[in-house]
């Protein structure tokens, strides 16, 4: 399976959805949040999108259990948070939330999860 790379305006979409959907939901976003690194606040969503994006999108699943896993290995693994106070993150208890927001806007794109690989 290849990796999709994704530039910014690709992301775009997602990050609107995930703050619509998930950080409209975070007990941890400072007043006048999101977006959060301008308020002082390392958000994980907004440090780690293109990984969060990509690590979803390597699974397949009913189950969340694998996407809490390929989450805690792709990216709380490099996270640039995880040696700090600001560990673990919101997406820690959020990720369902991150999932289908994801999904979702790969599914207005008419993508599936499964998009990319080789066959």
């Amino acid at each position: 399976m290849r990796w999709i790379m994704y530039e910014g305006t690709d992301l775009e979409e997602y990050m609107v959805e995930i703050r619509d959907r998930v950080c409209s939901r975070c007990i941890e976003r400072p007043p006048g949040g999101p977006p959060c690194q301008p308020l002082g606040k390392r958000c994980g969503v907004e440090v780690n999108l293109r990984e969060l994006v990509e690590a979803v999108h390597q699974e397949h699943s009913n189950w969340m259990e694998p996407y809490i896993e390929r989450f805690h290995e792709d990216v709380c693994a490099h996270c640039v948070n995880r040696p700090t106070s600001q560990c673990p993150c919101a997406l820690d208890y959020l990720l369902l939330l991150a999932v289908e927001a994801i999904e979702d806007v790969d599914q207005r794109r008419g993508k599936s999860a499964m998009q990319g690989a080789e066959t």
